[in-house]
C-alpha cells in the first residue's frame, strides 16, 4: 500500500462521525459492544462494524473478560499517522452529542459497578477506578517503605512535596530550587524533618561537590532548563559511583502555548533524546520510555528514565 493510499484511508476513518464518537468514549473507559449500543443509541450492527474497522486499523484494542469483549483506545501502539490526526480531532471535540454520550457512559459504568462485584468490574483496568484508600499518594507512600535511599538530591524541588514523602526512607534529603518563594515554602513544609535541607540554587550549576549524593531526582525540570544537557551532566557529576538518577519529563508535544504558562521553554523530549543525554553524561541507562498518558486534555505523554553511575574501573599497575 502506498503512503498516499495509507494516508487517505486513515483520513477516511475519521470522516465518519460514529467512529469519532466511539473513539472519544473508548479513550476514557473500556466498554463492551452492548454498553456502546446503550450509550450511543445506535444499532448493534452499526457499532460492531465501526469497531471492527477501527480495531483492524490499529486505532482500538480489545480483550476478553469472561464472555464479553472490552474495547479501548490503542494508546500505546496506534499508528503514528492516526495518532497525529486523533490528537488534532480530539482537541476540537466540543459537541452536544458527545456530551450526552459522556453522561450516558457515566451511567453505564455506575450500573456495571452495581451489578458486578468490585473485583470483577475492574479486573484488568484497576488504574482507572477509585476505591477507598487506593490513591496514588497512598500507593507511593507504601512503595517508599520498601526503599533505602541514602543521600538524596531533589533538583528543582519546588515546595518540597516529594522530599516530604521521601525523607522517612532517606539518610538525608536536599532540596534545591531557583525560586525564592518555593524555597521558603519548602523550608516551612520540611521544618520538622531533621534530615531535610533546602537551598536556593540553579540546576545548571549545582552548589555541591562531586559525588555528594546516592540518588538524584530531576522531576519535571528539564523542559524549563535553558541547557538540559548541562543539567543532566551536573546531576551525573554530583552522583556517587553506584548511585542512581531518576528523570520525569514531558514527551514531545504541540502544546507549547499551554506549557509556557508553567515556564517550560522546551516542548518535551523523546526517549531517544533523553537516552542520548544520559549516555553523553557517562551514565548507564536502565530504563527510558513513555510511561503514561494523561487523561486530561491535551493528554500529555510523560517520559520516565532511570540511569546509574557505574564505579570507575581500577587500572592495574
Amino acid at each position: 500500500m502506498s503512503t498516499l493510499t495509507s494516508a487517505v484511508n486513515t483520513l477516511h476513518l475519521f470522516a465518519e462521525p460514529t467512529r469519532v464518537r466511539l473513539m472519544a468514549l473508548l479513550e476514557g473507559d473500556e466498554l463492551t459492544v452492548a454498553e456502546l449500543v446503550t450509550i450511543t443509541e445506535l444499532a448493534q450492527s452499526s457499532v460492531s462494524t465501526h469497531l471492527g474497522k477501527l480495531r483492524d486499523a490499529g486505532l482500538l484494542k480489545d480483550r476478553r473478560l469472561g464472555a464479553s469483549t472490552l474495547y479501548a483506545l490503542n494508546d500505546g501502539n496506534m499508528p503514528d499517522g492516526a495518532k497525529q490526526i486523533w490528537s488534532l480531532v480530539r482537541g476540537e471535540l466540543k459537541d452536544t452529542v458527545l456530551e450526552c454520550d459522556r453522561g450516558r457512559c457515566a451511567d453505564v459504568i455506575k450500573a456495571r459497578e452495581r451489578t458486578n462485584s468490585w473485583p470483577d468490574a475492574v479486573a484488568g483496568q484497576m488504574e482507572r477506578y477509585y476505591s477507598p484508600g487506593r490513591t496514588w499518594e497512598a500507593t507511593a507512600r507504601g512503595l517508599f517503605g520498601l526503599m533505602q535511599l541514602g543521600d538524596v538530591l531533589d533538583a528543582g524541588s519546588g515546595d518540597g512535596t516529594l522530599a516530604q514523602l521521601l525523607a522517612p526512607r532517606a539518610k538525608s534529603v536536599t532540596c534545591l530550587d531557583r525560586n525564592q518563594k518555593m524555597v521558603e515554602a519548602a523550608r516551612m513544609r520540611l521544618a520538622k524533618l531533621k534530615n531535610a535541607t533546602v537551598c536556593l540554587g540553579d540546576v545548571h550549576d549545582l552548589p555541591f561537590g562531586d559525588e555528594s549524593f546516592d540518588r538524584v531526582m530531576l522531576f519535571n525540570i528539564l523542559a524549563q532548563a535553558a541547557t538540559p544537557t548541562r543539567v543532566v551532566s551536573e546531576a551525573a557529576r554530583v552522583l556517587r559511583a553506584g548511585g542512581n538518577l531518576a528523570i520525569v519529563t514531558l514527551a514531545p508535544h504541540d502544546h507549547a502555548d499551554v506549557t509556557a504558562n508553567y515556564h517550560d521553554i522546551h516542548a518535551g523530549f523523546s526517549p531517544a533524546q533523553l537516552r542520548r543525554m544520559l549516555q553523553k553524561a557517562a551514565l548507564v541507562v536502565d530504563f527510558c520510555d513513555i510511561t503514561c498518558r494523561e487523561k486530561r486534555s491535551p493528554h500529555f505523554e510523560v517520559v520516565t528514565a532511570f540511569a546509574q553511575k557505574t564505579p570507575r574501573t581500577k587500572v592495574k599497575p
